[in-house]
């Protein structure tokens, strides 16, 4: 896969492209990009660093060193949104039936990166407000182009903060995330190239782990107008640790991904 990518990016095509075209030869200008882009691969640089995209949620993303690379497991904490607003939004017809005026969706993405989570919610919500957060400048760079090279610019709001510091308080209807949940007595578990090359502050949280999700929680908990969603990323490592965080919240759920790891943890206010 890492070689068709690269492949993919030497010629500048589509996969499309290039089966359709098994005989094609690299010229020598080419073929010297692609020994460049095997030579760095073979260091560990991650190939979406190389090619400088991958793909979440059917959109193809810019990534750069200053971001996580997304992953498919957490598209699963997009689908966890889009099934809560479902249910928010039949809630909301029943109230506009009753005379009720249905409020406005908010969502916070809390640690936006490359804005994959912001991005996809956008594409599928097109009625909601989007708030994005990140403490690094970089990151936020990277999600802004991603969003306007989108046609998403407009939907999304950016904001350079720690979590959710500089946003209003139980305004939102969802606050989701895709923290950083790895301790760091976990780092030797931890691909090699993820330690090396993604951004530190992105993967490891602290000691144990928590320790952004511990600060993550309460924010949400100021965030959310009542009856709002809390919805982050997590791993089997922590699973059996997070429920007692959400003492107080309503409705903890915790499900997991298609290889049964805990993925998921959402609570409602």
């Amino acid at each position: 896969m890492n070689a068709e990518l690269l492949i993919m990016f030497t010629l500048d095509c589509d996969r499309a492209y290039l089966y359709a075209h098994p005989e094609r030869e690299l010229t020598a200008d080419e073929t010297q990009r692609y020994d460049d882009a095997i030579a760095r691969r073979a260091t560990g640089v991650p190939a979406q660093y190389i090619t400088g995209h991958q793909e979440f949620w059917g959109l193809d993303l810019i990534v750069s060193p200053a971001v996580l690379i997304p992953r498919p497991e957490t598209e699963h904490v997009v689908e966890a949104v889009l099934e809560l607003a479902r249910v928010d939004d039949v809630d909301k017809s029943q109230r506009q039936r009753a005379g009720a005026p249905a409020p406005h969706v908010r969502i916070a993405d809390v640690g936006t990166g490359s804005g994959a989570i912001a991005l996809a919610l956008a594409k599928e919500l097109p009625a909601a407000e989007i708030h994005a957060t990140d403490i690094s400048a970089e990151a936020l760079e990277v999600a802004r182009a991603n969003a306007t090279r989108h046609d998403l610019g407009g939907r999304i709001k950016f904001h350079q903060t720690d979590l959710l510091g500089a946003l209003p308080r139980q305004e939102f209807d969802f606050v989701v995330s895709n923290p950083p949940y790895v301790g760091q007595s976990e780092e030797d578990q931890v691909q090699l190239e993820v330690r090396r090359f993604e951004p530190r502050n992105a993967v490891f949280a602290g000691p144990t782990g928590l320790e952004v999700i511990e600060r993550l929680v309460p924010q949400a908990h100021e965030a959310l107008r009542r009856g709002g969603w809390l919805v982050f990323e997590i791993s089997g490592t922590i699973a059996d640790r997070v429920p007692p965080l959400l003492s107080g919240w309503a409705d903890t759920k915790i499900t997991n991904d298609l290889q049964g790891i805990a993925r998921v943890a959402r609570a409602r206010k």
